[in-house]
């Protein structure tokens, strides 16, 4: 792709910083831990691929960029949320997160639990304030298209799955329908967002859902892949613990060639979902290559 993916990556993410970061701003109240801790998670970096399908995708349909922005920062800490919550002890125990210590390493298992439960909180409010956009009705539908892609039926219900993948032998339909959940449902909604925003025709948002399927799975398994081959010190976080906890992965099933191959015409199918756009989705397209080659 000639399109320049990291570059764009890179540039995106800091404006969704800058965003965070007036969105989550610093008060000299009693309860000020609270927000630094929640600051110090959802400032650390990181690639912000949700927000970047955020905001690309609301290219295709002429959304201002800062109603975009504003969603792409509320899927951002939902994201943020998880990845707190994932961390503690009572789930996948990890230490390490984007290169630094884990929220609950670095201040409280408690204030961790809850930065994680004022993010969540937060993501609505922002969603549901008219400067996200000026038709209630799509700040309605975002609510509720958040809440189903978080909750019990998207990303904490694939969550609960893996969870039980260690006291299970999961084979690949219950591993993919897990992973679809936890990882591919904010990955879905993200894309999906900007149809809500721009008022899109069905056809093109059912074209960013195919998308957004395909590529939450070519995600995983690169996930997967990295968690076997990965270097630590490039990853940002602890390598190995799938096979250590006895989980069942699309590595243990296909073997690191086959899931590679697996990987890669995946990113391929969620580029041809894309057929319908003009040139104006080639970072979308350029990103589903970058998905699958990635080394943190």
């Amino acid at each position: 792709m000639l399109f320049e993916i990291k570059a764009a990556l890179a540039e995106n993410a800091r404006e969704v910083d800058q965003v965070l970061d007036q969105l989550l701003p610093l008060r000299p109240d009693p309860e000020a831990r609270l927000m630094e801790a929640i600051r110090y998670s959802a400032l650390s970096g990181g690639k912000r691929i949700r927000p970047f399908l955020v905001t690309y995708s609301s290219t295709l349909f002429g959304v201002s960029r800062s109603y975009a922005m504003r969603v792409a920062a509320a899927v951002e800490m939902v994201h943020c949320y998880s990845l707190i919550h994932d961390d503690l002890p009572a789930m996948d125990d990890d230490d390490l997160r984007r290169g630094v210590p884990t929220c609950h390493v670095k201040f409280d298992e408690a204030t961790a639990i809850l930065a994680g439960d004022a993010l969540l909180a937060r993501s609505f409010e922002v969603l549901a304030d008219p400067a996200t956009h000026s038709d209630p009705r799509v700040r309605s539908d975002l609510v509720v298209e958040l809440a189903r892609a978080a909750g019990g039926d998207g990303m904490v219900g694939g969550q609960m799955l893996d969870l039980l993948a260690a006291e299970s032998s999961l084979q690949m339909a219950e591993i993919t329908r897990m992973q679809r959940m936890k990882t591919g449902a904010l990955i879905a909604f993200s894309c999906e967002s900007a149809a809500l925003l721009g008022k899109a025709s069905d056809s093109a948002r059912h074209a960013l859902r195919a998308y957004a399927h395909d590529l939450g799975l070519a995600f995983q398994i690169a996930d997967d892949l990295l968690d076997v081959e990965g270097d630590p010190d490039v990853v940002g976080k602890r390598t190995q613990k799938d096979e250590n906890a006895g989980k069942a992965t699309f590595i243990s099933l296909l073997g690191t060639d086959r899931a590679r191959s697996q990987s890669q015409m995946l990113a391929h199918q969620a580029v041809q979902h894309l057929d319908m756009f003009p040139d104006t989705a080639d970072p979308l397209r350029a990103l589903a290559e970058y998905v699958v080659n990635r080394n943190n």
